[in-house]
């Protein structure tokens, strides 16, 4: 009899198993400006790939992983070889150069621990096997000319003028990035049916949460704008992981322009403009830091600090949707 009983719960339980509900899944998700991890200076890419490896992320968004042509201005191509397949190797992660030419592009490419099903489109993405989920990242870099805080602050950058309204800061930053963000709409319809998408990149402008009323009151911005990528992200149904887990923008700035200047040098302004977004059925933000130079800047700090970039880091954790 007790033989028996065994072998009744043993086949209950191997029946039962395709039920089991799908267990949720944590990644950690990285984008990271690396200024041609060291191609600029001549140097190995042995720095940038030692912040990499701390964190152990699974997916990282990389921009401008080529060097920048010389002589560098407002309209800067890039130059020479990619450095992303060397960082892959290394990391024993799958890559996927982004080689189109595009508004949204520059030098970018995705390493990843899934392999690649698919790009998107114009080349903004890629469809990730993740086991049982399905997800994608976007990785964008959007120019930075004209940009805008500069144009508020009145800090000379090429010819561009300078702006003292917020309604002119919006349409400069539409000009200037509004065909890039079209592109990535179109992608992200491509995309729409996923259990999960994310977008990283140094988009060159900031956000819509941290020019505030709150932020002009302690002199951190000269007066409010509602930035409108990321709006535009937003309205989309995106979360900005580190706003979403530092909601006191005056407390967590989340600054990662520029580690390479002052806080007070008056031809430059600190900003947040590299981001990561997730949009999923049921995400939690389990974290999101900064990762810089060792400063008051970097919730992480490290040295040395290879780019003129902080990079951000986040841990999401998904869960599946229901049936």
């Amino acid at each position: 009899m007790i033989a028996r009983l065994v072998l009744v719960l043993l086949i209950t339980a191997a029946c039962g198993s395709g039920d089991e509900e799908q267990p949720p899944i944590r990644l950690t998700v990285m984008t990271f400006n690396v200024r041609g991890a060291g191609a600029n200076e001549g140097k190995s890419i042995d720095e940038t790939l030692a912040v990499i490896q701390r964190f152990k992320p699974d997916i990282v968004g990389l921009q401008e992983v080529r060097r920048e042509a010389v002589p560098c201005t407002s309209t800067c191509p890039p130059d020479g070889p990619s450095v992303a397949s060397d960082i892959a190797k290394a990391l024993g992660f799958y890559v996927y150069e982004q080689q189109q030419e595009n508004e949204a592009l520059w030098a970018n490419a995705i390493i990843s621990k899934f392999p690649v099903k698919r790009s998107t489109p114009n080349d903004l993405g890629v469809v990730l096997d993740a086991g049982d989920f399905e997800i994608a990242l976007m990785n964008v870099h959007l120019t930075d000319y004209p940009y805008q805080p500069y144009q508020a602050l009145r800090i000379p950058y090429d010819d561009a003028p300078f702006l003292y309204r917020e309604g002119d800061l919006i349409d400069a930053a539409k000009s200037a990035r509004g065909a890039a963000l079209d592109l990535l709409m179109t992608d992200l319809d491509s995309v729409r049916d996923l259990d999960a998408v994310f977008i990283t990149g140094d988009f060159n402008e900031p956000s819509h949460r941290d020019w505030t009323v709150r932020a002009v009151a302690v002199g951190r911005h000269p007066f409010v704008v509602a930035y409108p990528s990321t709006l535009r992200l937003e309205e989309a149904g995106f979360i900005d992981t580190y706003r979403h887990f530092f909601k006191d923008e005056i407390a967590a700035p989340g600054l990662t322009w520029t580690p390479t200047t002052s806080a007070d040098d008056p031809d430059d302004h600190h900003d947040r403009i590299d981001y990561v977004f997730v949009r999923a059925a049921d995400a939690t933000v389990e974290s999101s830091v900064v990762v810089g130079e060792e400063s008051d800047d970097s919730d992480i700090g490290m040295s040395p600090w290879p780019s003129d970039h902080r990079a951000v880091v986040t841990t999401v954790i998904l869960r599946p949707t229901s049936p």
